[in-house]
């Protein structure tokens, strides 16, 4: 494996239930030299488990900042990415969505030379739980818009599973506070540039019952941001 040093960064908000073994999965596949975590002011216990944590020294290399209220995931993300050192990034949810086992197919294509930005897509037949039909016709939806707009063929843009060499970051100005992140970043990797390579990932969504948060209104909005920043950085 190359000597890159690999940040993930996770953003948290209310994630009591599955903070803890998120973090345990992440470390556990040896590949990370350092967990950013930031908690995104949460009102639970997340805030105390994640305290928990950097004061035991559980979870190696875990770095934990706190927003003092609750701004979003993109606000998060970009709070992440202002601490990270790694030269490579990987966006990590703190819930159990998303399989930290995929980090090596996910690293690969950069390892390899063959991207600086990897997604991790979730409509190209890995394994996946069958539920919430409508999220997945939106998040499809804005796919092709995205393909549309940036002349593009990516399956799934809307995925949580970013991975990126650390320097396509650090002069993109990203204004995106909450899930608009996703459509404001792809839109500002595909103006660049910048190489995307998708790879299949198994996903198994959680409902609104489990603590999903993303709402109807947040396509309205990626859908905005898809529009804006096609024309503006």
């Amino acid at each position: 494996m190359p000597e890159d040093k690999i940040t993930v960064v996770v953003p948290a908000y209310n994630e009591e239930e599955t903070i803890r073994e998120i973090l345990r999965q992440v470390a556990a596949t040896g590949i990370p030299s350092e967990i950013i975590v930031v908690d995104d002011g949460s009102t639970d216990r997340t805030r105390e488990i994640l305290g928990e944590l950097a004061s035991s020294g559980e979870i190696s290399g875990l770095k934990v900042f706190y927003h003092e209220r609750n701004q979003g995931k993109g606000a998060a993300l970009r709070t992440g990415f202002q601490h990270a050192t790694g030269d490579i990034i990987i966006i990590q949810d703190a819930d159990l969505e998303y399989d930290p086992q995929h980090y090596p197919q996910l690293l690969e294509p950069i390892y390899e030379g063959k991207a600086e930005v990897v997604y991790g897509s979730r409509f190209l037949g890995a394994p996946r739980r069958p539920i919430l039909f409508w999220n997945m016709v939106a998040n499809k939806i804005l796919t092709l818009i995205t393909n549309i707009l940036y002349n593009t063929i990516l399956s799934d843009m809307e995925t949580g599973y970013k991975v990126f060499k650390r320097y396509v970051v650090e002069d993109m100005p990203l204004h995106s506070r909450s899930f608009n992140f996703e459509p404001e970043f792809t839109a500002k990797v595909l103006k660049r540039g910048y190489r995307i390579f998708e790879v299949p990932i198994a996903f198994n969504p959680r409902d609104y019952t489990e603590g999903k948060k993303i709402k109807a209104r947040d396509g309205l909005i990626a859908l905005w941001a898809l529009l804006k920043y096609r024309f503006v950085d």
